[in-house]
């Protein structure tokens, strides 16, 4: 058993993460930011065009948003599998603006995402900058194996609260653009980031709910912090966006067509 530890240490040491290999192409190109005073200029800001889930036209666009106009942050889960387990993700709104940052792995072509191999250094970490019409379009109208259930949940952090988590998100993501990190399926995903961000503004205290993604809107809905009187299981129904948004598809106006019905 020694022997095998200090293998498996050995092992576990020669592991460095890198932004150099050879990635599939939704995570491809890094995004990174420039920050002058309250202009914040997002770079490959991702807009694929997608004709199902695997067949897709890469595009990317470069936008300044203004600091002053953030009004607007929301909660999106996406589920697959129950009510337990769902991949959480935010979106910032600028006015008529939107953009949606994702956390998630950096996979190389030939990958597929394990949970038990984001135990192990095998994925970088990577933030997804991008276009509400293609991380929300793609789980609502095009993923079928297996479909995805997509629920918006409006939160009630202030213009100021928003500010400080937004500049801590592009701290990040220029920070992962210089020196890469590894995912850990436990430690380091798409909820427990989200959970330390928020730090910034206090955050909400540890849970077994953080864990448990699925349940976190509801965690979050009991500590004062979504929009939408009670019972949850009402806030729950009307946050669910699938419809509106196979309805118009995802042409413009998408953004505004999935928040009609919102709390």
């Amino acid at each position: 058993l020694g022997v095998l530890l200090l293998v498996f240490a050995g092992w576990w040491s020669t592991l460095r993460p890198s932004n150099d290999r050879v990635w599939q192409p939704e995570v491809a190109l890094l995004p990174w930011a420039e920050v002058d005073g309250d202009l914040v200029t997002i770079r490959n800001i991702r807009d694929f065009e997608y004709r199902s889930e695997t067949d897709f036209t890469p595009r990317y666009y470069d936008k300044t948003f203004d600091l002053r106009k953030l009004d607007r942050g929301d909660l999106i889960g996406s589920y697959w599998m129950g009510d337990a387990i769902a991949h959480m993700f935010l979106s910032f709104g600028f006015g008529d603006d939107h953009l949606a940052i994702s956390i998630e792995t950096r996979k190389e072509v030939g990958e597929s995402y394990s949970t038990l191999a984001g135990f192990f250094r095998q994925y970088e970490l990577f933030y997804v900058v991008a276009d509400e019409r293609d991380l929300i379009g793609v789980r609502t109208n095009y993923r079928q194996d297996p479909p995805e259930d997509v629920y918006v949940y409006r939160t009630k952090a202030t213009p100021e609260q928003l500010r400080r988590l937004f500049l801590d998100y592009v701290r990040e993501i220029n920070s992962l653009r210089d020196k890469p990190e590894f995912y850990n399926t436990a430690t380091t995903n798409c909820t427990t980031n989200i959970w330390m961000h928020t730090k910034v503004n206090g955050g909400l205290p540890f849970s077994w709910k953080i864990l448990l993604s699925g349940y976190v809107p509801e965690f979050a809905w009991e500590h004062g912090r979504i929009v939408g009187d009670g019972p949850f299981s009402e806030v729950r129904r009307r946050a669910r966006v699938n419809e509106a948004a196979r309805a118009g598809g995802v042409g413009p106006g998408f953004s505004q067509r999935i928040r009609a019905s919102l709390p």
